[in-house]
């Protein structure tokens, strides 16, 4: 397989001898490889441009140390991901036919912002009623889901201490949300 074909999920399972690499056994969602062949026919055009109907975006608090800006962007992309189970990807397939992962299907921008910033764009998303993905502070204090959901709730819902935010819903609502941030740099 050349990095310019993909698995064609229709032909998972095609007659013998249409594998583009022979004998390689089809994957499956474990990782594992299973006996029958799996086909390579859809190539991909990296020169054409995709537009995307909705945009995901993730503000971060630009004044936090470079590890916790890190933690927070991937729990905020985790949590797009689950609010938007249908913009995920197809599994990525190596060479050798080996599964791996999926990943969401659309660009992710991330933006840095100070806490006010950050406050006003949860403001903007909740009125546009966007997907909303929050992580406050408090949250670098606890050890699993439930204390994350406990001290978020336990917050003051109108002076949240947002220190990260995933938002993602149609392209124009997100652009309004995060107008007059900044790439994060």
């Amino acid at each position: 397989m050349s990095n310019l074909e993909t698995p064609n999920p229709e032909r998972s399972n095609p007659e013998p001898g249409t594998d583009a690499t022979p004998g390689a056994p089809a994957p499956d969602s474990s990782g594992a490889k299973a006996d029958a062949p799996i086909k390579f026919d859809t190539p991909i055009k990296f020169d054409t441009p995709v537009k995307f109907d909705t945009k995901v975006a993730l503000i971060v608090r630009a004044d936090l140390a470079v590890w916790q800006k890190l933690n927070v962007a991937a729990f905020l992309a985790t949590g797009i991901a689950a609010a938007a189970p249908e913009a995920m990807g197809e599994p990525y397939v190596d060479g050798a036919g080996r599964v791996h992962g999926r990943m969401l299907g659309q660009p992710m921008l991330v933006f840095a912002a100070d806490r006010a910033a950050l406050q006003a764009a949860h403001r903007e998303a909740m009125a546009r009623g966007l997907a909303v993905v929050p992580y406050v502070a408090a949250m670098f204090t606890t050890g699993h889901d439930a204390a994350n959901r406990a001290v978020f709730a336990a917050g003051d819902p109108e002076d949240p201490d947002l220190v990260g935010l995933g938002l993602r819903g149609g392209r124009k609502a997100v652009e309004k949300a995060v107008k007059g941030l900044s790439l994060h740099g």
